[in-house]
């Protein structure tokens, strides 16, 4: 599967000519990144924020899905939900590759959960703190559950990035990648679950 990042925690992930589309953001609501203007078969939101929901911005067309789609219900928080509501964790598996998409997981998971995250071919994980889990939350969880290859989002821009952007209240995503000694930062925002360049993965936005 193809997996390109369009900014926060919006990805079009591609396979066998099928296009999902995860957690577009609506038009403004993430500072320093374009809109989000693509086409699509499918789109999946973990939740109903704006920064997350702006599915209008999608155009879907018809397709037959190369996957199934499981999904796992969480917590924005670590209240059960209480301060930011529920979140939900979309899992891909077309029978020889699975990727998941965290979304804005805030809480710990239980074992069930963390078993069917386990050996996934790639993770889509916030890293950012404030919103979601925090740098070492996210590594601790990619220790439990050991993608070949984990691409963080929902972070703030630092000096690993082509551009300016995020909400000021995040973490940059430095402070993930420190924890991590098998890290590489791509020039491009798309990587491929066939050839992982590495444990960890940072892409630059498309938008």
């Amino acid at each position: 599967m193809k997996i390109t990042w369009l900014g926060h925690a919006c990805f079009k992930v591609e396979a066998d000519g099928y296009t999902v589309v995860f957690d577009p953001y609506k038009d403004g609501s993430v500072p320093g990144l374009g809109n989000v203007s693509e086409t699509a078969n499918m789109v999946l939101c973990s939740h109903e924020h704006g920064d997350h929901s702006g599915r209008e911005c999608v155009k879907i067309t018809d397709g037959t899905a190369p996957f199934t789609v499981t999904k796992i219900e969480t917590y924005h928080d670590e209240t059960k939900g209480t301060k930011r509501g529920p979140n939900t964790i979309h899992i891909l598996d077309d029978g020889t590759c699975k990727v998941a998409h965290l979304g804005d997981l805030g809480c710990d998971l239980e074992p069930a959960q963390i078993e069917l995250l386990k050996d996934m071919d790639a993770v889509m994980i916030p890293v950012g703190g404030f919103f979601t889990i925090d740098a070492k939350q996210a590594a601790a969880l990619i220790g439990e559950i050991q993608p070949k290859m984990a691409i963080p989002m929902h972070f703030r821009s630092d000096k690993n990035m082509k551009k300016n952007f995020g909400y000021d209240v995040i973490g940059t995503v430095s402070e993930f990648t420190r924890l991590f000694e098998d890290v590489k930062v791509l020039d491009e925002s798309s990587a491929d679950t066939a050839e992982a360049a590495a444990k960890i993965v940072v892409l630059q936005p498309a938008n």
